[in-house]
């Protein structure tokens, strides 16, 4: 066996877990994803993820079939009423401008903007 052919080896050994260490939406302490809102991942906490992937294609567009509960197919919009829980598909603008909405802990949730 020559150097080539253990280097290659060795990549194929490896593939299967540098595919398990990307970071997916609603990774970690945020318990996965609960549901869609529009192509906003809303977690299992309470908060928005920050990825740039869409939901309804990353999770194949399923929605409750998938167990997502809720699933919204209309975006994240401001609030009228004050309330921008996560949950309720709403949220608020700070005073620089930053959009966020409030997770279940009472905490901000801070949305990427496009």
């Amino acid at each position: 066996m020559g150097k080539p052919t253990i280097v290659l080896a060795a990549a194929f050994l490896l593939a299967p877990f540098t595919a398990q260490a990307q970071n997916t939406p609603c990774s970690g302490h945020k318990g996965g994803i609960n549901h869609c809102q529009g192509n906003t991942f809303i977690c299992n906490d309470g908060s928005v993820s920050s990825s740039k992937k869409s939901c309804p294609a990353y999770t194949g567009g399923l929605g409750m079939a998938a167990g997502l509960l809720g699933s919204g197919s209309t975006e994240m919009a401001p609030t009228e009423t004050g309330d921008c829980s996560c949950d309720s598909g709403k949220y608020c603008t700070g005073p620089r401008g930053g959009r966020f909405c409030m997770t279940h802990e009472g905490k901000k949730s801070y949305m990427r903007h496009d």
